[in-house]
């Protein structure tokens, strides 16, 4: 299993595969944003292959394919289904706005993809459209009708509640959670570039008591996948909430991920900036034991925690251009 210098097992890959997105939405990605990576320098199928069956063959266990927008990648059915071959990995997982995915759903299935994440923040269509810059709700409902009806269980909705804009709506997409049995994870906003830091997160202790009273939910023990999130359930069992909470109760000191970005770069850290390129030696005709080591010197660059808190202003690249 690799480890940190801090002691920390790293089993969780994030691969991004396009810093690309269909959407804008506000504390992500800002309005006229052109700075994205050249085609040139994504890695091509075979690279990312590479690199993952690297990480497993070291442990990884976990591997969540990402963005930008991972279904505007061409043929991405293609390369999950040479991703959930590899020996030794137990979970395939995608992160998506599900635009894309009507189309995509029973492929991705088919392919080995077994856990779905949905980006929605909320279900008023004039909502939607503000945060996202488009009119973009009917595509994602469609798309997660599609993912039900393609076998996908517990599909997980990521929403981001921000003060004045969306912290209405959580009750509203609790229900519709406990309706088709997803699972709702509320998830703080973050300083990562100028959109993120203009992004007025609402605090989530508040909307827990809320919907604790509500929905009558205790804290649950288990984990449902390898993230951060913590968990609560409904008394009847019909409704699952997480909350993932960087900024107000941080989980560095259990982090177990490493993100890859489209070009090949190792992020070791979302609120830090040590970083390790892989492209290089991947076209340069590296080895699978240099690649290994690589990789290993690469985890020794991880820190011990972000500084969201105290540096908000010091991770300049935005969440797209990181992998999510």
């Amino acid at each position: 299993m690799l480890s940190d210098r801090f002691g920390r097992a790293i089993d969780y890959l994030r691969l991004s595969v396009t810093d690309r997105c269909d959407l804008r939405c506000s504390y992500c990605l800002p309005k006229g944003f052109k700075g994205f990576e050249e085609p040139a320098h994504w890695l091509r199928f075979d690279e990312i292959e590479r690199v993952a069956a690297a990480f497993v063959r070291l442990g990884t266990r976990r591997i969540r394919l990402t963005g930008g927008e991972p279904l505007l990648r061409r043929d991405l059915p293609l390369l999950a289904g040479r991703l959930s071959a590899l020996p030794g990995l137990s979970d395939l997982s995608l992160s998506t706005n599900a635009t894309q995915l009507e189309r995509h759903a029973e492929d991705l299935r088919r392919a080995g993809v077994s856990r779905l994440n949905v980006s929605l923040d909320s279900l008023r269509r004039d909502c939607v459209a503000q945060l996202t810059g488009s009119d973009s709700l009917p595509k994602a409902l469609a798309g997660l009708s599609a993912a039900k009806a393609a076998g996908f269980e517990r599909i997980k909705i990521n929403m981001v509640p921000i003060a004045g804009v969306n912290d209405g709506d959580i009750e509203a997409m609790a229900e519709f959670c406990i309706e088709h049995g997803f699972i709702l994870r509320l998830i703080e906003a973050m300083p990562m570039g100028d959109s993120g830091r203009d992004t007025r997160g609402s605090e989530l202790a508040p909307i827990l008591e809320r919907l604790s009273r509500r929905f009558s939910l205790s804290e649950l023990s288990v984990s449902l996948g390898g993230g951060p999130a913590r968990y609560w359930g409904s008394s009847d069992g019909r409704f699952t909430l997480g909350l993932i909470t960087p900024i107000s109760q941080h989980f560095c000191a259990s982090c177990n991920r490493l993100r890859m970005s489209v070009d090949g770069t190792l992020y070791l850290c979302l609120g830090q900036e040590q970083r390790f390129e892989l492209r290089p030696l991947l076209r340069a005709g590296c080895s699978d034991a240099e690649l290994e080591a690589a990789i290993r010197a690469a985890i020794e660059l991880k820190p011990e925690k972000h500084d969201f808190r105290e540096a908000p202003a010091k991770v300049m690249r935005f969440m797209s251009q990181t992998g999510g």
